[in-house]
């Protein structure tokens, strides 16, 4: 191979401490040529390759040397490396319409980034991104096989050829179960989503589907349902309606009779419904052992009971009293308002010296239908909690911010809210026992 015919995007970013990388002497900036004599064209090549316990690999050096190396490891075991683009490759768009796509429904003028749908595999491999298997070839779908990428999350949203080709406004959209049963064949995990829209492929449709799917258990192991959600930048587009408190109810019924004939047949629920449904309807949580293992926590499944039990397991062993010294206050959509109430209730039981409020935000930016948290811009934030008490700082979810910043949808930033608000911000993931660690921290003025 010619140093012309290398992938440009194979730049090392990082190498991680420790790693057989550094003792090699592989530095950031260096260039993968080859492993085993095979050019790397994108991350699953990569970790297919590296994968054995005997491993070939040319490196370029910034001053043009070339060095062969051989690497002798266990099996599977990585060699920490890290690349500047994480998939050594472009991602692939999605050539889909579908008729509830949230992108579609984003006003003009937002960062580009935002507008870019990607339908890729290997995102589904590496960050559990979701996918329709319509915009890839006979090849591509080889290509998984023969590569293992699994497990994969799959877009159903229906499994009717024809209903499928009129969601998704794709011609090959109808092809999903021919495509199901090569991954099945291949033993291939596979993890399955459906955007229900009320009218469309609910009903008997939504039967059907759910029973298609699970012809192929247990290597489609689960199938999340959540709502379709709908913001107010839908000029021309499908006409779709949203779920309120009584679809939201016969949903919920509906799931839980096919979960009991699930449970009878492999002991599994199979199916499970996001958290979303049921705050609509007003129902209680699932306990934390019904959700077996929380396989679609990306899709809002088990959510809210995750992040709850964690928090009371955290707060088991703690009791601090005394006079109430610190008052931080909590932004949250509409939907987890009371849900964030209960909690911030429980943390305040066993830390007697903070006082937490709960504040709950309006999406002006999208729509009140948005009610989500992970959807609040930071405009909505300033407008609504500039004239409140926010008092000694301000908490917010990572889920509002794009992944690795502290950027917002409308791309404002963390600083600009803490300067238009006059606040401190601290931002917590949806991890129960970090979050209690973050006010035990805030105990002592200290956020780590």
């Amino acid at each position: 191979m010619e140093l012309k015919d290398f992938n440009t995007q194979n730049i090392i970013e990082n190498v991680r401490k420790d790693s057989i990388a550094e003792e090699l002497g592989i530095e950031k900036g260096d260039i993968i040529l080859s492993v085993n004599d095979n050019q790397i064209n994108d991350i699953i090549e990569y970790k297919y390759h590296i994968s054995d316990d005997y491993v070939k690999m040319e490196i370029l050096k910034p001053n043009n040397e070339v060095w062969e190396l051989e690497i002798e490891k266990e099996y599977d075991e990585d060699i920490g490396i890290e690349f500047t683009n994480p998939l050594i490759d472009k991602a692939k768009s999605c050539k889909n319409k579908c008729v509830f796509c949230f992108i579609d429904q984003l006003p003009k003028g937002m960062r580009k980034t935002l507008y870019f749908k990607d339908d890729d595999s290997r995102l589904s491999f590496l960050q559990g991104n979701f996918i329709t298997l319509t915009n890839m070839s006979d090849e591509e779908i080889d290509r998984i096989v023969r590569y293992r990428i699994s497990p994969i999350n799959i877009s159903v949203h229906t499994t009717d050829p024809e209903l499928r080709i009129k969601m998704l406004n794709n011609k090959n959209a109808g092809k999903l179960h021919e495509r199901l049963k090569k991954l099945n064949e291949a033993n291939i995990d596979m993890n399955c989503q459906i955007v229900l829209c009320p009218g469309i492929n609910d009903g008997k449709h939504l039967d059907k589907t759910i029973d298609d799917l699970f012809e192929f258990y247990p290597n489609i192991s689960s199938v999340a349902i959540v709502p379709v959600g709908l913001t107010k930048y839908r000029e021309g587009l499908f006409d779709l309606e949203i779920f309120n408190n009584e679809s939201a109810g016969e949903l919920l019924d509906y799931i839980e009779e096919k979960q009991k004939g699930f449970i009878k047949k492999i002991g599994s629920k199979f199916v499970f419904a996001s958290d979303e449904f049921f705050i609509l309807d007003g129902r209680e949580i699932p306990s934390y052992n019904e959700y077996e293992g929380f396989p679609q926590i990306e899709n809002g499944v088990g959510l809210v009971r995750k992040f709850k039990e964690e928090i009371e397991r955290t707060l088991d062993d703690i009791n601090i009293k005394g006079e109430k010294t610190k008052t931080y206050t909590i932004a949250t959509g509409v939907l987890a308002y009371e849900f964030m109430k209960e909690v911030a209730e429980l943390v305040t039981d066993k830390i007697g010296d903070i006082e937490i409020n709960v504040a709950k935000i309006k999406n002006k930016f999208f729509g009140d239908s948005i009610t989500v948290v992970g959807l609040i811009t930071g405009q909505d934030l300033i407008e609504q909690l500039k004239d409140t008490h926010i008092g000694d700082g301000l908490i917010i979810s990572s889920a509002m911010l794009r992944s690795g910043e502290e950027v917002f949808l409308d791309d404002m930033t963390v600083s600009d809210i803490e300067k238009a608000l006059s606040t401190k911000i601290y931002i917590s993931n949806n991890d129960g026992k970090k979050f209690v660690e973050l006010f035990l921290n805030l105990r002592g003025e200290k956020f780590e």
